[in-house]
């Protein structure tokens, strides 16, 4: 059920409710707290998903039973350790990051998780290391969120190493609340939305800064 309201965007969240129900669905053990922590303790940007989020990425994982995977914007692997914690059996996870500072804080923490063997940590600008890693597909799951004004070059790769029936997951598609201003990578990001919806099986769930779902179409 909602009310014209929440239909229209008001959301009934709190701190406190969002704390009850993180608490009960998204509990963090001591790894998931090490990375979801890393970029306060590192002075990194504290720009990783929300506890929810990266446990709705995980169970998304899980259940296409994913088994190659590319993340695009890893900061410091918490996003990628809910990933790869979703993979089935002898999945592989790449994901890809431009910061040497967060590619290295990543790599601990994964590590850390015991998922060192499922994750390779790729180093270096997402447009220039995704052609490398098409040959390896095609993939079941893309996830992006990284530069917000190259999404709709991101949003092609996937559509084109993506397998049929392949899952494409895609954060802060409202921008920030700038989604509809005149601007470059605001363009960019509308782009994104209208080739995703052209090419995949779309929703666009109102967590607080979106996150689009994708499901590539046959033929």
């Amino acid at each position: 059920m909602a009310d014209s309201d929440s239909r229209a965007g008001l959301r009934y969240a709190t701190p406190e409710i969002v704390r009850f129900v993180d608490g009960l669905h998204a509990r963090h053990d001591a790894a998931l707290s090490a990375a979801f922590g890393a970029p306060a303790a590192r002075g990194f940007p504290a720009i990783q998903l929300a506890p929810s989020e990266g446990r709705l990425l995980e169970l998304l994982a899980s259940l296409i039973q994913a088994r190659r995977v590319v993340e695009i914007g890893t900061l410091t692997g918490y996003s990628a350790i809910r990933l790869a914690r979703g993979l089935a059996p002898g999945g592989l996870l790449w994901t890809i990051e431009h910061e040497p500072a967060h590619a290295a804080e990543a790599r601990a923490r994964i590590a850390e998780a015991g998922l060192a063997d499922r994750v390779e940590v790729v180093e270096g600008d997402a447009l220039a290391a995704l052609p490398t890693l098409a040959e390896l597909g095609p993939f079941d799951l893309v996830f992006l969120d990284a530069d917000k004004g190259r999404y709709d070059a991101y949003g092609r790769w996937a559509h084109a190493n993506l397998r049929e029936g392949g899952v494409l997951v895609a954060d802060n598609v409202y921008f920030f609340g700038r989604l509809l201003d005149d601007d470059p990578d605001a363009a960019a990001m509308r782009r994104f939305h209208e080739e995703a919806r052209d090419r995949f099986e779309t929703a666009c769930v109102a967590t607080p800064d979106g996150l689009l779902l994708g499901v590539k179409r046959q033929g």
